[in-house]
């Protein structure tokens, strides 16, 4: 992600405050649930994995502690520091990039197929738990609704789902999102699928699911 480029524009969204705030309503934990088991909202289990293209996580440009797959049109980019001297954009690419005890490391640019983004992104405490880092990144989200939570195990790997609502300011609507944690390599990591302002929510899940379906600790 371009966050030099891209963090001008959020300045504004900062100035009426899209970027602050916490979550709101009632946590719902639908327990453990294989893959699948769940059709419609908020899991869309019916929708099936893409087909892989290529793996991240294993070198550049994004070293992780977990590698995945990766979907075919999805271009993968580490993300770059704004220049310190600029105060500006690194105070908005400091909000940008750090969120509810985590910091992003890499994202995964869908928008050449899809309506949005795969972010990856690490605990500021190696040691934090995997289920507390992933409602603290859902608290951080400003009026985020109906959170849900699941847990599931892909591989060797414990995996915690989480799906909510995101209130979108420009076009006054709820739009779904979904991320999901693992502990892997002495590291907390979470998966975040977001969607852009316009298009439909659904379109990330194939290359959301092909992640976490993939999903393996670097060796």
């Amino acid at each position: 992600m371009d966050i030099v480029r891209r963090s001008r524009l959020a300045l504004a969204a900062l100035a009426i405050g899209l970027l602050a705030g916490c979550g709101g309503g009632a946590q719902t934990d639908t327990g453990e649930q294989p893959g699948g088991a769940a059709t419609g909202a908020p899991w869309h289990d019916e929708v099936t994995a893409a087909t892989a293209s290529e793996t991240v996580g294993a070198g550049a440009p994004c070293p992780l502690p977990v590698t995945f797959g990766l979907a075919d049109g999805w271009r993968v980019s580490e993300i770059k520091t704004a220049d310190p001297n600029d105060e500006v954009a690194a105070a908005v690419a400091e909000a940008l990039t750090r969120r509810g005890g985590t910091t992003a490391r890499c994202e995964v640019d869908g928008r050449a197929v899809a309506s949005g983004f795969l972010r990856v992104w690490t605990a500021d405490d190696a040691d934090a738990p995997a289920r507390q880092t992933l409602e603290a990144f859902v608290a951080a989200e400003q009026k985020a609704t109906d959170p849900q939570y699941r847990q599931t195990r892909v591989g060797d790997l414990d995996v915690i789902e989480a799906s909510w609502l995101s209130h979108r300011e420009l076009l006054d609507e709820d739009i779904r999102e979904w991320a999901l944690v693992v502990r892997a390599g002495g590291a907390t990591v979470l998966l975040e699928a977001s969607s852009t302002s316009f298009g439909d929510p659904l379109d990330l899940l194939p290359a959301y699911r092909l992640a976490r379906d993939t999903l393996t600790a670097t060796p």
